[in-house]
């Protein structure tokens, strides 16, 4: 006989909390390989596909391309040792729901958290979890059993016969989901409670939609709606008729959640700073065509910045550091893992080089071009854009001159670099046209003051203006 395992969201790491299913790579009946993909999700970080661990036939997905789930929560349900046919082998499947889609994924969701000690209401097993997903109405599921059999199986047919009914006109008013609760409330998950108390909202005054009153996302999204939705003046009624019309919604999730989360973090918490200065990167430009010229692998613009960043961070170490706030201690890192901006279909993201200061410009060259690839075609991984010490932003490449940069939390600095046009410049004495650049420098007042962070800036436009001889060590 078939044994139906399950398959739940796995941990994918760099303190990943929860991934948004994007496609589905199998549907319920087929079979599957052991680790074959069954479905790519999107996390804050990358577009992933996630493999099985298990081989047999698809008995039950949970949850709709678009829907958003926390690690630990049900994706599929495998068959796995039956000789049946794959409907067979689903029929035979004990607890086997089928394909869980829009309100019935919640619950399926639901159903993970609800067993969980963090969510109040003990430790249950699996036959406990399997009740609640198959119980939308709550009374049901609290029915004696009697003989260890599921829930539903023993609840009267009218009853189940009521849910699907219309609800009556005039329902009652909802009430608090508190209400002769005792005991930690019923939330699905940590990220709910947080996100409830980084917006101030007492979950107490939230009805649970979920089984047993239990708190969804979507739940304290509704009343942090209502919470937030401004108290109009009464109007006359020949007006009130009129609506207004309603702006488009978009979802601050994946990478654009990542990222306002990411910088609304470091305005919070980061006491920055700008300073910036105009560069004639006239014999810069005249350096690269040279070596390019010379043969070999071209070496790009970036390439050559970082190497002027990885001299001037070790000579000005303070900027390549984090403040650790619980030890109130700056710690200066030993090795430079530079970041850097790319704009991608999903967004702006951060690849980072590690050991950015070991690197020649040809080597540096190449894995700037293989992780911006690989941020473009959505098959980067979450390690690729964690672990910066500092980050360089080529804005230029937009057509602008300068920008004040938000600092790349929890690091302590970064360079901005503006596009390289002709301007009027004095030049040994004379006034020419020269290649000038604008390059700006954000940083952590916390773990510097200004004359470092000017000597380091001043030091880059030094070599941007004369990099004869940085460019002998590149």
């Amino acid at each position: 006989m078939a044994q139906v395992l399950e398959f739940k969201l796995p941990d994918l790491g760099e303190g990943l909390t929860e991934a948004e299913i994007v496609r589905w790579l199998v549907a319920v009946g087929d079979v599957v390989a052991i680790d074959q993909p069954v479905v790519e999700v999107e996390t804050a970080k990358a577009m992933v596909e996630v493999p099985c661990p298990y081989g047999g036939v698809v008995t039950a997905r949970y949850g709709e391309e678009g829907t958003e789930l926390p690690v630990g929560a049900p994706l599929l349900t495998v068959a796995v040792g039956g000789t049946g046919a794959p409907e067979e082998l689903a029929e035979a499947a004990p607890g086997a729901a089928p394909t869980v889609a829009g309100a019935d994924a919640d619950a399926a969701v639901s159903s993970e958290y609800s067993g969980n000690v963090l969510v109040g209401y003990g430790t249950a097993g699996p036959a406990a979890r399997r009740r609640r997903v198959r119980h939308a109405n709550p009374a049901a599921a609290q029915a004696p059993t009697g003989t260890g059999a599921p829930a539903a199986a023993q609840a009267p047919a009218p009853a189940r016969a009521s849910v699907a009914a219309p609800a009556p006109a005039a329902a009652p008013a909802p009430v608090p989901a508190s209400a002769g609760h005792t005991g930690p409330l019923p939330v699905i998950s940590p990220l709910v409670r947080k996100l409830a108390r980084d917006r101030g909202l007492d979950l107490r005054e939230v009805r649970g939609s979920g089984p047993e009153g239990l708190i969804l996302r979507a739940d304290v999204e509704l009343a942090l709606a209502t919470l937030e939705r401004p108290v109009a003046a009464p109007a006359p009624v020949a007006a009130a008729a009129v609506a207004a019309p309603a702006g488009e919604r978009v979802p601050l999730r994946g990478v654009r959640g990542a990222v306002a989360d990411k910088l609304s973090r470091s305005r919070t918490e980061i006491p920055d700073a700008t300073c910036w200065v105009d560069a004639d990167a006239t014999e810069l430009m005249a350096a690269r065509t040279a070596m390019n010229a010379a043969g070999g692998p071209k070496i790009s613009l970036l390439a050559l910045l970082a190497r002027i960043c990885v001299h001037a961070l070790a000579r000005f170490p303070e900027l390549n550091s984090t403040v650790d706030t619980t030890a109130r201690e700056i710690v200066r890192l030993p090795s430079v893992h530079l970041g850097f901006a790319a704009q991608t279909p999903r967004g702006l993201v951060v690849p980072v080089v590690k050991d950015a200061g070991s690197r020649t410009a040809e080597s540096l060259t190449a894995e700037f071009a293989r992780l911006t690839e690989a941020a473009r075609q959505g098959a980067i991984t979450p390690a690729d854009l964690t672990g910066g010490t500092f980050t360089l932003n080529n804005y230029g490449v937009f057509g602008v001159d300068g920008s004040t940069p938000i600092i790349n939390h929890p690091e302590a600095a970064m360079l901005g670099v503006g596009r390289i046009i002709p301007k009027p410049w004095v030049h040994q004495g004379e006034l020419a046209v020269r290649q000038v650049v604008q390059l700006s420098l954000t940083f952590d007042h916390r773990v510097c003051d200004g004359g470092t962070a000017g000597g380091f800036l001043r030091y880059v436009a030094d070599c941007v203006e004369q990099p004869a001889v940085l460019l002998r060590t590149v």
